[in-house]
């Protein structure tokens, strides 16, 4: 194994710097565990991590990318032995601690999850950080009671990541799904990945003043927040429930008391990030089973190699991108 590898850095020095460039191993962070990268992700997180003003990374220089799967190149972990699949998401990865833009990471043993079967380690990286949070929205609301026989459930945000994954998880455990979007053009996308029904954004999100709206969905996957989460609260049937997981329309929720108190309606917060591991592993074993959508291929945009990373994030950042965009490192 060389000692030199390629991954993108960020660093903020005058100017701000986004490229590609040789590393050594022992420039990595500590951690128990050395991985050789496969796969990584783009995700609106890691934009915000290439821009000086993104508010993300507080070290320089950084590589950025909170997902990454691959193969395990050393352990000082008896959990984890050399030439084991493994996935790396959430916790500090790409935040606080060098990320998966990069050709090796070394990561801590206790934010690991092994590989589980059915699963490859591109299909890992399909799904990332986007699709678990869809995963965790999911399994969230059928603990509430969601279930298919109960009506139509509505993802806000439906051509992102989240909103895809959630779309395909969804149809795969039989729901009726309403997507919505704000680009009505890729309707034919997403009835792809199971949607009965594609209704734009000002359908699902625009606001008639009620605090209390005709009754329509007895669920939603919402990754967009702001007044069009008010909204949707306001249409939730009796006893319904919203997962949260998203601010793209703004973190303040102008909405009332009476949903809940009137409809019994649940808002529910969805936390990837921190999610502990004794809920992580096995939501990632559903994640390669009953939850696995046949078309899962179908929410990759693109798959590029790291020298296309810098023109992805610029994408990302400008909602240039439909569904996942997948990093091949090796």
């Amino acid at each position: 194994m060389t000692n030199s590898f390629q991954a993108l850095v960020v660093n903020n020095t005058e100017p701000f710097s986004v490229e590609i460039k040789p590393l050594s191993l022992e420039e990595l962070p500590a951690g128990e565990v050395l991985i050789k990268v496969a796969y990584s992700s783009v995700n609106y997180k890691d934009g915000l991590a290439s821009i000086p003003n993104g508010n993300i990374v507080r070290t320089y220089p950084f590589i950025p990318g909170i997902d990454l799967s691959g193969t395990v190149v050393s352990s000082a972990d008896s959990r984890f032995k050399e030439g084991q699949p493994v996935i790396a998401t959430s916790y500090g990865i790409g935040v606080s601690h060098f990320g998966g833009f990069s050709e090796y990471a070394r990561i801590p043993a206790d934010w690991i999850v092994p590989l589980p079967e059915g699963l490859t380690l591109r299909e890992a990286m399909i799904y990332g950080t986007a699709g678990f949070t869809a995963a965790l929205s999911v399994q969230v609301l059928e603990a509430q009671g969601m279930a298919p026989d109960k009506g139509k459930v509505l993802v806000t945000g439906a051509t992102g990541g989240v909103g895809g994954a959630a779309t395909a998880i969804l149809s795969k455990l039989s729901y009726t799904v309403t997507a919505s979007t704000g680009r009505t053009e890729e309707a034919g996308y997403l009835q792809a990945l199971g949607a009965s029904e594609v209704i734009s954004r000002e359908e699902a999100g625009g606001s008639n003043g009620k605090p209390l709206d005709k009754q329509l969905w007895q669920a939603a996957v919402d990754s967009v927040g702001g007044a069009p989460l008010a909204a949707v609260l306001s249409r939730i049937t009796y006893g319904g429930a919203v997962a949260a997981s998203g601010l793209t329309a703004g973190t303040a929720v102008p909405t009332t008391v009476l949903p809940f108190i009137l409809r019994g309606v649940s808002l529910l917060g969805i936390d990837s990030v921190s999610c502990p591991m004794d809920k992580r592993a096995p939501l990632w074993q559903r994640m390669a089973g009953d939850m696995k959508p046949a078309a899962l291929d179908l929410l990759v945009d693109r798959e590029i190699m790291l020298d296309a990373l810098p023109a992805a994030l610029e994408d990302i950042l400008r909602s240039n991108t439909r569904g996942r965009v997948l990093v091949r490192l090796s």
